[in-house]
C-alpha cells in the first residue's frame, strides 16, 4: 500500500479584499440563511463541531463552531475569503463535494492537509432548481459523533434552502414593488379598501380613464388579471 502523502501548501490561495467584498454581497442571503438556520441549532449541540459555508467556486463565505475549539480555528489556516478548492489546500470533503456534486463524507485520514487531520468532515452541495448554489460542511473531531453528523448535514441543508428561498422571495418582493409608482400604490391601497374606479378617479382628483390605465400596469407588474388577485398579492408581501 502506497504510503499517504500529507499536502502541505506554499500558501492558502485567497481571494482579494474588494473581490470577496463582492462575492459576500453576491451571496449575502446564503449567508444569511446560513446564520440563521446554524442559530436554531446550536443550542441543541453537545459536542464539537465546525460548520463552513462556501459560494459555487470554493470560496469560504462564513464560518461557525463551538466555543471550545475557538482556539484551534484561529490557528488554523482557516479564513473567511480562503479557496476550499483541491488546488488551495488539497483533497478535502468539500473539494471532493464540488467534483462530485455529491454529498461526500471524508475521514481524517483521507484529507491531504495537516489542517485537517484529526476532523472528520461530511459536505453537501446546496441545490436550488438543481442549480448548486453553494456548498455546506458539518465537521467534528469525535468520531463517535458521525451518525449525528449525518443527520445534521442531511437535516441543515433542507432548512438552509428554505430560509435562502424566503430571502430570494422577500426581496423580489421589494424590489417588484419598488417598480410600481407613488400614484400606482396609491390607487392599489384604494382599491384595497373597496373603493371603485368612479370613487378612486373623485378621491385622487384624476379621470376614471386615467384610473383604469393605473389598474392595467399594477395588473401587468403584478402579473394578475384582476383587483382581488392585486390585493392578495399585495397585502401577502405586507405592501397594503
Amino acid at each position: 500500500m502506497t504510503e499517504a502523502v500529507t499536502f502541505l501548501p506554499k500558501k492558502w490561495e485567497q481571494v482579494p479584499r474588494q473581490k470577496f467584498e463582492e462575492v459576500l454581497s453576491d451571496n449575502c442571503l446564503l449567508v444569511s440563511a446560513f446564520q440563521d438556520s446554524i442559530l436554531q441549532i446550536k443550542e441543541y449541540l453537545s459536542d464539537t463541531y465546525l460548520f463552513l459555508l462556501t459560494n459555487v467556486e470554493g470560496i469560504l463565505l462564513d464560518l461557525d463552531f463551538s466555543q471550545n475549539i475557538e482556539s484551534i480555528v484561529n490557528h488554523s489556516p482557516i479564513r473567511a475569503g480562503m479557496y476550499f478548492t483541491e488546488q488551495s489546500c488539497g483533497v478535502n470533503a468539500i473539494s471532493e463535494a464540488m467534483k462530485h456534486e455529491a454529498p461526500i463524507y471524508l475521514p481524517p485520514e483521507e484529507h491531504e492537509c495537516l489542517a485537517f487531520k484529526d476532523w472528520h468532515c461530511f459536505s453537501v452541495p446546496l441545490k436550488i432548481d438543481n442549480k448548486t448554489i453553494g456548498y455546506l460542511d458539518v465537521s467534528t473531531i469525535n468520531s463517535g459523533m458521525n451518525r449525528e453528523l449525518v443527520a445534521i448535514t442531511k437535516l441543515l441543508p433542507a432548512q438552509m434552502l428554505i430560509r435562502y428561498q424566503e430571502y430570494v422571495n422577500e426581496q423580489e418582493s421589494e424590489l417588484f414593488f419598488q417598480s410600481l409608482t407613488e400614484r400606482q400604490l396609491k390607487v392599489l391601497q384604494l382599491i384595497s379598501k373597496g373603493y371603485t374606479v368612479k370613487a378612486i378617479a373623485i378621491k385622487l382628483k384624476i379621470k376614471e380613464c386615467t384610473v383604469n390605465h393605473h389598474k392595467k400596469i399594477i395588473f401587468e407588474k403584478l402579473g394578475v388579471q384582476s383587483s382581488t388577485e392585486a390585493v392578495s398579492i399585495a397585502t401577502r408581501h405586507s405592501i397594503l
